[in-house]
């Protein structure tokens, strides 16, 4: 029987920039991963990974403005 790997599907930010300065997210299984876009296709390319509760609050978060200087 053949062993499927998922492949996660990265997203981009909509507020990306056309200079590939973007974030990606993407599903990784039971966490949520964020990685630098200018660095995805780097065979070692940094992935932070937070659990999906946790990744709901941030979101929460920087849309309430908590993190506006």
């Amino acid at each position: 029987m053949p062993n499927f790997v998922r492949v996660p599907l990265w997203r981009k930010s909509s507020r990306s920039y056309a200079n590939n300065a973007c974030v990606e997210v993407a599903d990784v299984g039971r966490s949520i991963g964020v990685r630098d876009s200018k660095l995805a296709s780097s065979v070692h390319c940094p992935v932070l990974a937070a659990s999906a509760g946790d990744w709901t609050g941030f979101v929460e978060s920087v849309k309430l403005g908590r993190f506006d200087g």
